[in-house]
């Protein structure tokens, strides 16, 4: 029997010049936070908008967030907050400014050394700063979730924490702060979808028809509009799908009361703490080989995805399941992200690193199952050179 629990308490507001109501979401009384990464915010405009839209409120600044976003320097912002006493802390940017944000909003108060919080995986975190976030890169979903991935550089360390206290209050999502985007990170959003999605339905059967349904829909529509969403730059309607795609990815509907698997992101993420690949372009090397190594236990859910997701009916069982990954392939690379290591300059040389990284972080028993060991981690890394 389908059995669920589902919260989410983030406002979606999505469309163009809508970054102007932040002022009716905000307390005229906050004493507010701005985090953002580089200089894309200011160049296309988007800060000097929040700017305008914070009217006459007290704000403070803080950039150079990393697009993996690091422990220390993270905690040079809980340290401003703590030495201005701000209350109120607002998301300019991509997930990996939000991740950030979320880590900050949940350190200031922590009693002991924040890093606990991910070394626990946010289970300890009993309260955080209220956050909202304007997204100017459809990806990873964090405008409308309860997660964050941090990296700790010294040791090259990348944790997840999750705590229903982060969820962001609400979200402003406006396509055209997409325009300016490189095409390099609209194909990563495009994937990085693409694999959240999969995380959540290629598993198990659970007798969750209406999960499933929802997911090959986000699935389905990514394939629609992928490409498209990589080479026009300035299409509206597209880049509005995209982020709607992305936050409805992650934000627990499609995963609530389903197994889970996590194993691709969880591998993807050494790779990155390591070698420095982008998120999406790990997730695009380790998903197809995964899914080859785990075609049986994994079979009848990949049928279903040959069938319903790439409409792939002729052939073998077999076939249809080597096709179906074959296709999932294919889409990575049409949208602009290569699926082998050795697209990356990366080698066999790599896979012993990852490995040990890979268990120093005791990730030794990954996916639905708790089945995915080290040594079929190295078997799939293998498989990816």
């Amino acid at each position: 029997m389908l059995s669920l629990d589902f919260y989410n308490p983030t406002r979606i507001i999505l469309g163009k010049g809508r970054i102007a109501e932040l002022d009716t979401h905000i307390s005229q009384q906050a004493r507010v936070l701005v985090l953002y990464g580089g200089g894309s915010v200011e160049r296309n405009g988007t800060l000097d908008e929040v700017r305008q839209a914070l009217g006459q409120r007290h704000v403070q600044y803080f950039s150079g967030i990393e697009p993996n976003p690091t422990f220390e320097t993270l905690m040079q912002a809980v340290e401003l907050i703590r030495r201005d006493q701000l209350d109120f802390l607002l998301a300019v940017g991509g997930g990996s400014v939000i991740d950030g944000s979320k880590f900050v909003a949940a350190a200031v108060n922590f009693a002991g050394d924040p890093w606990e919080i991910l070394l626990n995986g946010g289970t300890n975190v009993t309260s955080a700063l209220p956050l909202a976030s304007v997204l100017t890169l459809p990806a990873t979903g964090s405008e409308m979730n309860n997660g964050a991935v941090i990296t700790r550089a010294a040791s090259k360390t990348k944790l997840p924490m999750h705590s229903d206290y982060v969820f962001p209050q609400f979200s402003i999502l406006d396509p055209s702060k997409t325009f300016s985007l490189p095409a390099r990170q609209v194909a990563n959003g495009v994937v990085d979808a693409f694999v959240h999605v999969i995380e959540q339905y290629l598993t198990l059967p659970s007798n969750s028809p209406l999960q499933d349904r929802f997911a090959e829909g986000l699935l389905q529509t990514l394939i629609e509009i992928g490409e498209q969403a990589v080479q026009e730059s300035d299409n509206e309607e597209v880049r509005a799908n995209l982020m709607w795609v992305a936050s409805l990815a992650l934000n627990g509907l499609i995963g609530a009361g389903v197994p889970q698997d996590w194993s691709t992101h969880l591998l993807g993420h050494e790779l990155t703490a390591l070698y420095g690949l982008d998120h999406a372009q790990t997730l695009a090397v380790v998903l197809p080989s995964m899914l080859h190594e785990r075609r049986g236990a994994k079979r009848e859910k990949l049928l279903q995805y040959a069938a319903r997701v790439w409409q792939l009916e002729a052939g073998s069982e077999d076939e249809r399941i080597d096709a179906a990954i074959e296709r999932t392939r294919a889409f990575f690379e049409a949208v602009g992200v290569p699926t082998r290591l050795s697209a990356y300059q990366l080698d066999a040389a790599c896979i012993d690193p990852t490995i040990s990284q890979l268990e120093q972080n005791g990730m030794v028993a990954l996916g639905e199952q708790g089945a995915i060991t080290p040594a079929i981690c190295r078997k799939v890394l293998h498989a990816a050179l």
